[in-house]
């Protein structure tokens, strides 16, 4: 995996800084292939463990009235089906339902639980702020994931009195690295990651979620023309295509606890 750090002033390194285990968020099921799929089979390629939570079933996508009843389970198995596309197959739910997502204390504590889980070195997750030059990227439960993964993080995740429950279960506190956050303003995006070499697997796991795309032929040219306008924007050489991150730096050598 190639990335560019220097110019966006990102805290991450590749070439430093070590990820072998990654968490990633959503609100819906889709909603990692449109935005990191790319990066994620780069990370599974070069022997990264990543797992997926996903916040809702996505019982309120789709366009087919046809599909009610049954599109829970539908897009349970286009999610699983996609996931397992660039490497990955350990797949969570926290069931919440669609369209009604909120940071609560239920969802945060679900995802401190997770991270306590797992504890992987970086967690992904959708962006908390709004994308006002499109819209359509700040769905209400996209920000309701990022402003719950936020919160979660820092500071519950890493206070054992926090959700005291959990440590009592044996699910120790925990210091994250890296928040890695997607589908945020391009203003804040600090670190683009080179996925010229995995933009197949990335269509071909969006193109598995067929209940959310009445017009593929048009969903397919935007994603390659946004991975190539984040190229561009990277400084990748010509005919490059990227995916685009604002990472945060949660816990380093640098980081004085409480501040």
């Amino acid at each position: 995996m190639t990335a560019s750090h220097e110019q966006a002033q990102s805290p991450f390194n590749p070439y430093i800084h070590r990820v072998g285990r990654v968490l990633c968020f959503a609100a819906h099921p889709d909603d990692i292939d449109f935005g990191a799929a790319g990066t994620v089979a780069a990370w599974t390629a070069a022997g990264v463990q990543v797992s997926y939570c996903i916040m809702t079933d996505g019982d309120a996508g789709g366009f087919d009235p046809a599909h009610r009843a049954d599109i829970i389970a539908m897009r349970d198995a286009e999610q699983r089906r996609a996931a397992e596309l660039v490497g990955v197959t350990d797949i969570h739910y926290l069931h919440q339902r669609d369209g009604y997502l909120e940071p609560s204390h239920e969802v945060m504590k679900g995802v401190v639980r997770l991270i306590r889980e797992i504890r992987p070195d970086v967690v992904l997750a959708m962006h908390p702020e709004r994308n006002w030059e499109r819209i359509q990227k700040s769905h209400p439960d996209h920000l309701a994931v990022g402003e719950a993964v936020t919160r979660a993080v820092y500071p519950a995740l890493e206070n054992p009195f926090a959700y005291p429950e959990l440590a009592e279960a044996g699910l120790e506190a925990y210091k994250l690295p890296w928040l890695w956050l997607y589908a945020g303003p391009g203003e804040r995006e600090n670190y683009f990651v080179d996925v010229t070499d995995q933009v197949d697997a990335k269509l071909a796991a969006i193109h598995v979620h067929v209940s959310q795309h009445p017009d593929v032929a048009a969903m397919e040219a935007t994603v390659r023309r946004g991975m190539r306008l984040n190229a561009v924007r990277a400084g990748f050489p010509e005919g490059r295509s990227a995916e685009a991150f604002h990472v945060v730096a949660i816990n380093g050598p640098g980081t004085i606890a409480g501040f």
